[in-house]
């Protein structure tokens, strides 16, 4: 089990969303609470339509809750309304995504695809490479760096993905399905990846997943029905490979 620190890096309070109004409204989410710490990787579950990746997407702040209140790293972002009037800028400072299939550029090499994030974010092309080169020798795909997505396996291009999430290095990490397309021994070889990460880089890291098989890399289990959030203890998280 990761150690924990007490100061939580995604706090969720009373966060509630629907859509629509009158008769037509649908309760999306109900009083949601949660915490997520340093080091901690958690599992997001439940069945089609539960929430999860509206609740993804608020914590996220792609999507505005109706109401709750959400801190990020210690900052309190939403509290009944939006505090903050750049979410691209918190997003790009905070927050690092990984998706269920890499979404990688298809025109930039695995060097370039990491460096874009980067770019954006206002770094030198010096130093946006160079953080690039670094990240994908961390994940052990350096030797493809000049690599064009075509040219990787998919456990090779997830990787590259991760790296591209972890450029800006984000305090929070937010991971919709990332092990779906994967068979089962590459999928474990992720979430060791994502466990590694959590602690090297004090990262909260939050992971949606229907995979039963992964669940032991959990240090908790948060499961969503019908837009309520039921919690459970995972099993003891394995150990990081050494």
């Amino acid at each position: 089990m990761a150690e924990v620190n007490l100061q939580p890096v995604v706090r969720v309070e009373h966060l509630s969303k629907s859509f629509g109004e009158g008769t037509a409204r649908v309760e999306a989410l109900r009083d949601i609470n949660m915490e997520v710490f340093p080091g901690q990787v958690v599992g997001l579950m439940g069945p089609s339509g539960s929430g999860k990746t509206t609740l993804l997407h608020c914590i996220a702040c792609i999507l505005e809750p109706s109401s709750g209140r959400l801190t990020l790293d210690g900052d309190t972002v939403y509290d009944g309304h939006w505090l903050k009037a750049d979410l691209r800028r918190l997003r790009l400072d905070k927050i690092g995504f990984i998706f269920q299939y890499p979404n990688l550029l298809p025109f930039l090499d695995g060097t370039d695809n990491v460096a874009v994030v980067l770019d954006l974010a206002g770094y030198s092309s010096g130093a946006a490479r160079k953080r690039a080169m670094e990240l994908l020798e961390y994940l052990e795909v350096g030797h493809r760096k000049h690599a064009m997505p075509r040219q990787l396996s998919g456990g090779e291009a997830q990787r590259v993905a991760i790296a591209r999430a972890l450029a800006n290095r984000p305090r929070i990490i937010l991971a919709d399905e990332p092990t779906a397309p994967l068979d089962s021994a590459r999928a474990r070889i992720v979430m060791d990846l994502l466990r590694r990460i959590a602690v090297d880089q004090q990262a909260a890291i939050i992971v949606v997943t229907h995979d039963e098989m992964i669940l032991d890399r959990f240090d908790h289990i948060f499961r969503l029905r019908d837009g309520r959030l039921e919690t459970e203890a995972a099993p003891k998280a394995a150990a990081l490979p050494v």
